[in-house]
């Protein structure tokens, strides 16, 4: 006999691919957009495609740096930001992007999202964001293996501003490797600029629903650690099964090596104030680059973590305490870490509501935080946490050339932007809401 439960999972499966099918229609009736040419997927810094020169003139332009320059002009050109200041003269034939009276910053950064790897959060079938299984270890797992350019979220985020994000993989202790996506490409190869971009172990819940919860997924971490330094001293040994048995595969082992060399960072999802401090002592212990996501409670020792530089993500939104390791939250957190001097990274730590990130920040400033470090919290902050802070994250020569122009203030919800460059290049703002909306607008109501 068939499963109730199961013909109910067919048809609402069916259900959800018939309605992505039928919205995807508006997408099929857009003009086509020349792809760009391809850049290294594994690159550490981003080689932007060559695209016209381009210039922003005109704009009250925020550097992202904390420096605001009145009147100035951007010259863009490969890719790369090549001049900006106040008075310097557009070369003949150059496109021109009209920015008086306008805002301009850099491109704002997700640092925390699955944008490309999730399409339908209920629906199974378009999670590309976890390997699966009860494993806990999953190093070797890269976001980038799964990364959708055509992804109907793209779009919708890259509408509100957002250029770039970094797609996270979830599920057990070590998810896995982050990429860095720009949000322009039609390719994975052209969209993603550097993976692996960070590794990523979970200490904020048990493991696998067993019983035990940071403390002991602290001590697998460690473990783990442990082993993948030893399997780089002795793997001469391993190859000839000549050494102790490892918690991990050699693929994980290999991955846990790249941060253990300093080539990634690691980011510890933590959120109580004595478990960040275990994170950050674990990360010295084994010489890691530690960057702390979630960090409720890192308010509490935000002096200790100013003096160890370790940059925390969080999310000034988060709706007050949801579990016991959060029950000191507050939406000052990213108020008081800043004057404390802790770098500050503001998410949404969302996928379909990633667009929303200005206005996270807005509330962060609401609750304390000066307007100028959200948006750096915003923009150059995620880059040089990650590791990309010398080409990405702010306007200066020689960084790639993602920014957008706004209608005014852009942690103001009413403000919107007018234009997004990526990678040098003009990007269109449509997506699947707005091409659904310009068709329904025009049909009659029925009555």
């Amino acid at each position: 006999m068939t499963n109730p439960r199961s013909l109910q999972k067919t048809f609402v499966s069916s259900l959800f691919v018939l309605i992505a099918h039928f919205a995807a229609t508006e997408a099929l009736a857009q003009p086509a957009r020349p792809a760009p040419a391809p850049a290294p997927a594994a690159a550490k810094a981003a080689t932007p495609a060559a695209t016209a020169p381009l210039a922003i003139v005109g704009g009250r332009v925020h550097t992202g740096t904390g420096e605001v320059l009145e009147d100035a002009t951007i010259l863009v050109e490969k890719g790369l930001v090549q001049k900006i200041g106040k008075g310097l003269a557009v070369p003949a034939g150059v496109t021109t992007i009209d920015a008086k009276g306008a805002i301009v910053t850099p491109g704002f950064v997700d640092a925390l999202t699955s944008i490309g790897l999730v399409e339908i959060s209920l629906e199974d079938s378009t999670h590309d964001d976890d390997r699966g299984g009860k494993d806990p270890i999953r190093a070797a797992f890269r976001a980038a293996d799964g990364y959708n350019p055509a992804s109907t979220v793209v779009g919708i985020t890259r509408a509100e501003g957002v250029t770039s994000a970094a797609v996270v993989p979830l599920g057990g202790l070590f998810s896995g490797q982050s990429a860095w996506a720009d949000f322009d490409g039609d390719t994975r190869e052209s969209a993603l600029t550097a993976g692996p971009l960070a590794l990523h172990v979970h200490l904020d819940g048990s493991l696998d629903g067993d019983r035990g919860g940071p403390a002991a997924a602290l001590h697998l971490a460690r473990e783990v650690f442990d082993d993948a330094r030893t399997f780089q001293k002795n793997r001469a040994a391993w190859e000839r099964n000549q050494s102790r048995p490892f918690a991990a595969s050699r693929l994980d082992l290999e991955a846990v090596g790249d941060a253990l060399a300093g080539r990634v960072p690691v980011v510890f999802h933590v959120d109580r104030a004595s478990d960040i401090l275990a994170a950050v002592a674990l990360a010295k212990e084994f010489g890691l680059r530690p960057v702390i996501a979630g960090g409720a409670e890192a308010w509490k020792i935000a002096p200790r973590l100013a003096e160890s530089k370790v940059p925390v993500i969080v999310n000034p939104l988060e709706p007050g305490p949801t579990t016991f390791d959060t029950l000191g939250m507050r939406n000052d957190n990213a108020a008081l870490l800043h004057a404390a001097g802790v770098p500050v990274v503001i998410t949404t730590n969302d996928t379909h509501n990633a667009r929303k990130l200005r206005q996270v920040a807005g509330n962060a400033v609401r609750a304390g935080l000066p307007h100028a470090a959200a948006i750096a919290a915003i923009t150059s902050a995620p880059a040089a946490a990650l590791g990309l802070g010398a080409k990405y994250g702010t306007l200066a020569p020689g960084k790639v050339a993602n920014l957008v122009v706004w209608s005014g203030d852009p942690l103001e919800i009413a403000s919107r932007p007018l234009a997004v460059v990526i990678r040098g290049k003009k990007v269109d703002l449509g997506n699947r809401q707005s091409a659904l909306f310009t068709r329904y607008r025009k049909l009659p109501i029925a009555r």
